[in-house]
């Protein structure tokens, strides 16, 4: 009976125990190289309508995760085992343990195992592995050679831009004073004598002579006799022309008539039988036009207008000339708009082809802290005890005193703090001093704690910390925190990934602080960063 018993609790622990691992948690490794990966694998069988939803991570721990592995479903026995696999891995070596991760099945959390690993340094043999010499500062490889030569690429886009406005304006002056006449007859004389300078059946263009010279006719007669005379046929014209010379009491002779006719057959021919008229015949034919339409303005009995009438006429003729002069300005503007935009659009192009998007964006488009780093830099002392140090920009005073807590301020003698920028910036320095009121035991793990959660107090959320000691070039020693997190800016709602590093020193009665921060994966802001640090200097406290 008592075995009976023994054997019934084991199989309910052993049932209890399958319910609770539901969720199975391995890795393929536990040991590994800087920078090698890490495959952890989650593991859970599920009915086959039941909802797994696994996490999207950016880090677990202080790994960081570099591959996020598509979920493996495998089908068995009417259940559906689910595995997915996070890449992870470290560039610091030492022991970090891999936290539990939420999952949810069926909206209900489950909890996977802890895991410890190791990070191991890459060992090198300097017996078997040839040395070679520092290489000698390179000059940086500039290929356009200096600011000046993107004023210059944008000036002369520019002037081609007013290069291309100035000739559409002369072409268009041009062709505004060849369509504006004050008669009918001034415009077909100026038409034949522009036609003539063409030199078109000269050229072999006998067709195009034809078509403009009795179209200049045509046009003539219907804006001076008022008949169709552009879309009439050649008969239909010398029948409306014969009779309105009878209702207007024109003296037209039956010669200029017929020479008008035959003018306008012979340029039928050209342009429908392809007939080819000798160059006399082409000369007759330009003359027999233009004596038609001198005889035809002189026979059209004259009018004299009222002055009044004449007046609107001219004040008509004016607000017309004045309406196309501002459709052609406009014109010219909207050409010239194009034609800058057209060719930035192009330069721009070219760029992002032959140097990529990023060369693009930091040199041609900007970026701050590229111009920070270029920019003149100021080397000055803050505090007491002073922190000599050069950075990009002066830094102002600013008041922390509020971020501290009335029971620490009650130690304080003298806080100093100086800063460029915010802590909802892009990029931060902050320099701080303190002076204590009496001697105190400067625990600087406790505070450098106490600076970092002053951050958090700020906005940093998800802060992952690293701590060393450090030394500066001086031989004095003190504390480095650095890592990253996550800057929340709740007014404009975004966030981005932080890059930050901490020092601080501790002092007879003193404490010295060095805060700086950037988005994390800015080379620029490395590169500042990294200049700022390496130029600390401290001094004493002064009583």
């Amino acid at each position: 009976m008592k075995k009976q018993l023994h054997l019934l609790l084991l199989l309910l622990s052993t049932a209890v125990f399958a319910q609770q691992k539901q969720v199975v948690t391995s890795i393929d490794t536990t040991k590994n190289k800087i920078g090698a990966e890490f495959k952890l694998s989650i593991k859970t069988t599920v009915d086959t309508s039941a909802k797994v939803i696994f996490p999207k991570l950016r880090n677990v721990g202080a790994l960081e995760v570099i591959q996020s592995y598509p979920v493996d479903t495998v089908k068995m026995e009417g259940r559906y085992e689910l595995i997915k696999k996070y890449g992870l891995t470290q560039f610091d070596s030492g022991r970090y343990v891999i936290p539990s991760i939420k999952i949810f099945i069926n909206s209900k959390p489950f909890m996977t195992d802890s895991l410890l690993v190791e990070v191991a340094n890459v060992q090198v043999d300097t017996l078997k592995q040839k040395m070679f010499d520092i290489k000698d500062i390179a000059p940086a490889n500039n290929p356009i050679g200096g600011w000046w030569k993107y004023v210059l690429i944008v000036a002369l886009i520019l002037g081609i831009g007013a290069f291309i406005y100035w000739f559409v304006k002369k072409r268009q002056e041009k062709k505004l004073k060849e369509e504006i006449y004050k008669t009918p007859i001034e415009k077909a004389t100026s038409l034949l004598d522009t036609l003539e300078k063409k030199e078109l059946w000269q050229k072999g263009e006998v067709k195009a002579y034809y078509s403009e010279l009795t179209d200049i006719a045509r046009n003539y007669i219907e804006e001076a006799i008022e008949i169709p005379a552009m879309e009439s046929t050649t008969s239909e014209l010398i029948q409306g022309l014969r009779a309105a010379s009878v209702k207007k009491k024109m003296t037209l002779s039956q010669e200029i008539i017929e020479n008008l006719e035959r003018v306008l057959k012979q340029a039928d021919l050209v342009k429908f039988a392809k007939s080819k008229p000798l160059d006399f015949e082409i000369t007759e034919d330009r003359n027999k036009i233009q004596k038609v339409i001198l005889t035809l303005d002189n026979s059209i009995p004259v009018e004299i207008p009222v002055e009044e009438d004449m007046l609107l006429n001219e004040a008509q003729r004016q607000k017309q000339i004045q309406i196309q002069l501002r459709k052609q300005r406009n014109k010219r503007i909207v050409t010239a708009v194009v034609s800058v935009v057209f060719l930035l659009a192009a330069t721009t192009t070219f760029f992002i082809v032959t140097k990529g998007f990023d060369y693009v964006k930091d040199n041609i488009i900007g970026h701050p802290t590229k111009e920070l780093l270029e920019g003149e830099w100021v080397k000055s002392e803050y505090g007491n005890p002073g922190i000599v140090i050069e950075t990009p920009k002066v830094l102002r005073r600013v008041d922390l005193t509020k971020t501290l807590p009335k029971n620490g301020m009650a130690l304080i003698k003298e806080m100093q703090s100086f800063a460029y920028g915010s802590v909802l910036d892009r990029f931060y320095v902050l320099v701080s001093t303190l002076k204590f009121k009496a001697e105190t035991q400067i625990d600087l793990s406790k505070s450098m704690d106490g600076a970092l959660q002053s951050l958090e107090a700020q906005g940093a959320q998800n802060m992952i910390v690293k701590q060393e000691d450090f030394e500066t070039k001086e031989g004095v020693k003190g504390m480095k925190a650095y890592g990253t997190f996550s800057q929340v800016d709740s007014d404009n709602k975004t966030t981005a990934k932080m890059y930050y590093e901490a020092l601080l020193f501790s002092q007879e009665g003193g404490l010295q602080q060095i805060l700086l921060f950037h988005e994390e994966g800015d080379k620029y802001g490395n590169e500042i960063a990294e200049r700022v640090l390496n130029a600390v200097e401290l001094k004493q406290a002064s009583k």
